[in-house]
């Protein structure tokens, strides 16, 4: 074989010079990408770089003091569609839109199926990539429906659907302790605005996680790289049943008398556990909502509530004792050049009474007198001893915005101190204490001299797991003599046992009630208006005062209807609170209100199942036990027993609240979708949409009940 040497030199050639040419090529092309165009090829760069994402963690949730949930983070979604989705197909969309426009109009509501049509119609002529579809957000019920609906069930690609989440802060309970809880910015990331939700923050808030976002064959997708921890959830002392009755009696009382504002805590006496607080503002005429936290934040003058520290300082020190007398006149008194009066000063005055009667009757005069018979000389010496009993002690309530008690001293320079501030002080001005301290002087006085710390959170858990767990905090063991003790007490029961006592009027036939009433005129611009707008009413107490379980403060801003009285407006709001919560208690046998031939079958309301079978288990009352794992129940009650059938709540149609109470009807109602409006009290006996409509969401529903 004979092997061409030129033939071969030539194709060498041939190569070794594209392979110079090809060289020459990608040395250009370098340079060109080096320095011609080095800035383009970096933002492409940038684009595609992964970038850390913040991920979000599920916040806590916030639960009441038996485990019923009152604030949770809920994901709802919006919905969107990319019209210029790679897969779809206009004359897929075409065929399928009308059975979707059916389905979004009746299972999602907002809008009828024709302008479902025509509205999606608008979205594709656009050519949209980013359009709404659903004009507000929706539930994870509904996403996970709306992706099994006609057209939309295809996919992203194929449909366009897109579906951004949200966390929602949600209460359950709506109003109930909302202030007191709380509320979160419309960005959670950005935590607590108010009550528990900003103190408990950092606890709630939990750790973020890190994620990495690149895009990837034209789309964006974020992998974890840290996985974000969950909030830790908080268990709060609120009782929600007598929660319930705080707020309706409060509602009840101020819209009758139109007052501007109002709150309402109870504490329990032996542990300082708060187990309702209620703080509504007007809003608009005859409508009232939690607007500020009133009974913690509030520094306000307290008006005659302040007399029974007044006169405990003068009973401990032995300035006087219950049967001394004092001549209030004719109920004005000249001091200094100051005009002092009795609220019955038009009617003639008191006259000579008693130091424990200027108690019953509030008389101004009569404590006063108490107060500068012992230190008119020497004031220090009073303020001291109030000191001393714990009412200027800073409380860290853990609630942000918190007030503090005000109780001048005549030795501090900043501020002045006039020869009557010591005789106005005796009777409530000239000194601010937010509500809950009162309430807390108060509640000592019920539980034997004994002041305890006022608190919110019973406990903190992980995943089910208690991180840490609130006791009960003394905050001074004696607030004075046991014997100064016993008169008080007595004072504060003759308050309202006394035909006489200004809150004689709140007397009941199933408990006794101890407290004392108070009626101050508010300050403006440095003066007091005589107006009745101008006042606040105010009534604290205990009860039952011969063995007291609860402690109660009431207090009225400016009342428009009626004359101002602490008595009859806030000292009636008390005594509501207190029958109401003394009933559904257990401070009294089931058996003591028996008689020998009563056929013991106590009408029953419908609702939850699990909560009607417990309340008639702590009657000992029997009923037919279907032991189901039913929700919602309808009692029937008949002379000998009580039986319960399922109570049904189809989706998508108006339930049956018929029977059921206002807590109850609201929650179910609620959940469905629909606005609640009630009107009266009791139990349900008309809906104004019938059970088994279809309804839409949003829409409203009017109860009416009556006992």
């Amino acid at each position: 074989m004979t092997i061409n040497k030129r033939k071969i030199t030539v194709r060498f050639s041939v190569i070794i010079i594209l392979a110079i040419f090809t060289s020459f090529g990608i040395l250009f092309k370098s340079s060109v990408t080096v320095f011609l165009e080095r800035e383009q090829w970096l933002e492409k760069i940038s684009n595609l770089k992964a970038e850390d994402r913040r991920i979000d963690p599920i916040r806590g949730n916030i639960f009441a003091s038996d485990g019923r949930l009152m604030a949770s983070s809920i994901p709802q979604y919006y919905a969107y569609i990319d019209f210029k989705a790679g897969g779809l197909k206009s004359d897929t969309l075409m065929k399928y839109l009308p059975e979707l426009s059916h389905e979004l109009a009746s299972r999602i509501g907002g809008m009828s199926a024709s302008e479902y049509r025509a509205h999606i119609l608008k979205g594709y002529k656009k050519q949209s990539r980013n359009y709404k579809l659903i004009n507000r957000k929706i539930s994870y019920t509904e996403m996970k429906d709306l992706k099994t609906f006609p057209f939309l069930k295809q996919g992203r690609n194929k449909s366009g659907l897109k579906l951004t989440e949200m966390a929602q802060r949600k209460k359950p309970f709506g109003t109930l302790a909302s202030r007191t809880i709380g509320d979160v910015y419309g960005d959670q990331s950005k935590g607590g605005k108010n009550g528990l939700e900003l103190a408990f923050d950092s606890l709630l808030l939990g750790t973020p996680g890190i994620g990495t976002r690149q895009k990837i064959t034209g789309r964006y997708i974020t992998t974890t790289e840290v996985e974000p921890i969950n909030g830790m959830d908080i268990t709060t002392t609120i009782d929600l049943n007598i929660q319930d009755i705080t707020e309706k009696a409060l509602l009840e009382k101020l819209t009758e008398i139109d007052a501007e504002s109002g709150c309402a805590v109870v504490m329990e006496v032996k542990t300082g556990a708060i187990r309702a607080i209620a703080n509504l503002g007007r809003v608009a005429p005859g409508v009232y909502n939690e607007t500020k936290n009133f009974a913690v934040a509030d520094e306000s003058e307290p008006g005659s509530t302040f007399k029974v520290a007044a006169m405990m300082v003068a009973l401990d020190k032995g300035i006087v004792s219950p049967t001394d007398t004092f001549d209030t006149g004719n109920g004005v008194y000249m001091y200094k050049g100051t005009r002092m009066t009795d609220h019955n000063w038009n009617k003639g005055g008191f006259q000579k009474i008693t130091a424990e009667q200027s108690i019953w009757y509030s008389s101004n005069i009569g404590v006063a007198k108490a107060i500068l018979k012992g230190f008119e000389h020497n004031p220090s010496e009073f303020v001291d001893a109030l000191y001393d009993m714990g009412l200027n002690q800073k409380l860290d309530l853990g609630i942000p915005g918190a007030g503090q008690p005000k109780i001048r001293h005549p030795q501090d320079t900043t501020r002045n101190w006039y020869k009557t501030t010591l005789p106005w002080m005796s009777f409530g001005y000239e000194t601010q204490i937010p509500p809950i301290y009162t309430l807390t002087f108060f509640n000592a006085i019920a539980n034997g001299g004994k002041m305890m710390k006022p608190y919110f959170i019973q406990e903190i858990s992980k995943d089910g797991n208690v991180l840490d767990k609130s006791y009960p905090e003394v905050v001074k063991r004696k607030i004075c003599k046991s014997s100064t003790l016993d008169h008080i007490r007595q004072m504060l029961l003759d308050v309202v046992e006394q035909e006489h006592g200004t809150a004689h009027i709140i007397q009941s036939d199933r408990l006794k009630l101890a407290g004392k009433t108070g009626t101050a005129q508010i300050s403006q611009g440095g003066s007091y208006s005589a107006a009745g707008k101008s006042h606040q009413v105010s009534f604290c107490g205990y009860f039952p005062a011969d063995k007291p379980v609860y402690s109660c403060i009431v207090v009225v801003r400016r009342p428009r209807n009626g004359y101002p009285s602490g008595g009859r407006m806030s000292g009636m709001v008390f005594k509501n609170i207190a029958e109401r919560t003394y009933a559904q208690s257990k401070m009294i046998p089931v058996e003591k209100v028996k008689d020998s031939t009563a056929l013991f079958v106590p009408p029953t309301k419908n609702g939850d199942y699990g909560q009607v079978c417990y309340l008639l288990d702590k009657l000992n009352v029997s009923y037919e036990d279907n032991n189901k794992d039913w929700r919602w129940t309808s009692v029937h009650v008949s002379q000998k027993e009580i039986s319960m059938r399922e109570l049904s709540t189809p989706e998508n149609l108006v339930p049956s609240v018929i029977g059921m109470g206002a807590k109850d009807a609201v929650y179910l109602l609620e959940n469905c979708g629909l606005r609640v409006q009630i009107n009266g009290r009791g139990r349900v006996s008309a809906q104004s949409r019938n059970p088994g409509q279809r309804y839409k969401k949003g829409e409203t529903i009017l109860l009416n009940l009556r006992n």
